[in-house]
């Protein structure tokens, strides 16, 4: 991959299911080091795009480029060993684990050990197991998750919850992570928080961010870039200043012209 080349490239992405058009022709770039946000009304086709990024859903035709390269055939438990991670709007941990174990889960695609050896419990095993606990307490530390850490998962208050599958998908080591809603179902002030939860996502780890949002104010002061899609079409990319006064964005979203 060369220098200046992007770290993903979506190419002509379509999908159909049946006689319904989820996906037209959709393209767009993603740079190493950004922020994008992926906006657009109700049903216009932003999770069905997450879902072809992280190999849920196979496009009837299109490209879709990781560091250079094609992810099309690469079987879904295998991306994210390539780098690509993913938070979901349901957020979905293991209720009867505590934080910690969480956030060690999210370490597996990392390790190499194999069933013998942990059934031999070989010394390779237990060291591993130390530097996952280890890589997981950084990343508790890193979302301000400390005082939660021995916690069980279930009963916890939802913004934690979504701070525990963050730091979950950080375990991995992303350089791509893709956030599907995040700020769905929290309030002004964490979102405030988020906001400089994903900035220090890019700065600190040096993971590149996109995100699907339907929350303006965060898409807007958050991305370096927006992507806007609409009945399965782009109808805007650019910055979030130009996307912002876009008149065909304004007719999607208020149903008039600008």
């Amino acid at each position: 991959m060369s220098e200046n080349a992007p770290l993903l490239s979506v190419r002509d992405v379509t999908l159909r299911f049946g006689g319904v058009v989820a996906l037209n022709a959709v393209g767009f770039d993603v740079a190493k080091g950004q922020i994008a946000g992926l906006i657009g009304p109700n049903g216009a086709g932003k999770t069905t795009l997450f879902n072809c990024l992280s190999r849920l859903y196979q496009p009837g035709s299109g490209e879709i480029m990781f560091e250079g390269q094609s992810i099309l055939s690469v079987p879904r438990h295998r991306i994210s060993r390539l780098g690509i991670g993913r938070t979901f709007q349901n957020v979905a941990l293991f209720d009867r684990l505590t934080v910690l174990q969480n956030v060690m889960v999210g370490r597996h695609s990392r390790t190499s050990a194999g069933f013998a050896e942990n059934a031999l419990r070989l010394p390779s095993v237990g060291r591993e197991e130390a530097a996952v606990r280890e890589k997981a307490m950084e990343l508790i530390e890193f979302m301000n998750l400390n005082e939660f850490t021995h916690r069980i998962a279930a009963g916890l208050p939802f913004p934690i919850r979504k701070r525990v599958e963050l730091a979950r998908a950080l375990a991995a080591e992303p350089k791509l992570l893709l956030l599907d809603e995040p700020a769905a179902g929290l309030n002004h002030e964490e979102v405030h928080t988020l906001e400089g939860q994903i900035r220090r996502v890019r700065d600190v780890q040096g993971v590149t961010v996109l995100l699907v949002e339907h929350h303006m104010s965060l898409v807007m002061s958050v991305s370096d870039r927006v992507v806007v899609v609409n009945f399965g079409q782009k109808i805007a990319d650019g910055r979030p200043e130009d996307v912002r006064t876009n008149p065909e964005v304004i007719k999607a979203y208020l149903g008039t012209e600008a």
